[in-house]
Parts: structure tokens; sequence; C-alpha cells
């Protein structure tokens, strides 16, 4: 008899949805801002409770959190879908590329900061 192949869980990643497939809002994407609003409910299901305790203190990715939760992103986006409807979380959406700072010009500040430093 041979041990596991892989790292996989041994669990499957929809049992920690609670058998959800689906989020209860399609507004969540890969790269919204997810934001804990709080103490962590006692009451909560144990993945929910660690979501809420991964966002406590700061705000993450859904893809970062799914990447620290070990859990696949779309498991991530129904267990913060089921969050948000409880108030527990915010979740904003990325920043649109447009809106980004212009990687040039904040080269040529830092370098401005340095060279003012160095005086």
């Amino acid at each position: 008899m041979t041990g596991r192949r892989s790292d996989r869980p041994l669990v499957p990643a929809y049992l920690s949805t609670g058998g959800v497939a689906r989020p209860s809002r399609n507004s969540l994407e890969r790269l919204s801002v997810l934001t804990g609003r709080g103490p962590v409910p006692a009451e909560l299901p144990a993945a929910q409770r660690s979501l809420l305790e991964t966002l406590d203190g700061g705000s993450l990715t859904v893809v970062e959190t799914a990447a620290l939760l070990e859990l696949p992103v779309s498991a991530v986006r129904v267990l913060a879908a089921a969050l948000i409807d409880q108030g527990l979380v915010n979740a904003r959406p990325p920043v649109p590329y447009a809106a980004q700072p212009d990687p040039d010009l904040l080269k040529r500040v830092a370098d401005g900061l340095r060279a003012l430093k160095l005086q």
C-alpha cells in the first residue's frame, strides 16, 4: 500500500463551504479586497472563522486569502460572500489599471527623495 501521492488535502474544498458551490454575489473578483469588520463570532463555521482570523488587522485580496488558507479561490469567494451577507466582511473592487499611479513617476519621486536624503 502506498501513501498519498500529493499534498492535496484529504477533505475536498467544497466541504469548507458547507456544500455551497456558488457565491451569493457575483461582484467578488480574484483581486477584490476583503477587510474584516470586528470580532469573530464563536458560532461561525470553522472555515469562515479562519477567513475572518486571516483578515484580522488588515486587508487582503481574494487570491491572497485563498493562498493563506490553502483553499481554491472559488471556495474563498463563497466563504467571503457569506461573511459579507452577515456584515462581518467588507469588500471593494480592485483598483482599475487606469487609476493606478504611473510606475515611472513613482520611480522618479523615490529617486528624488533618496537624493534629498543623501544631502
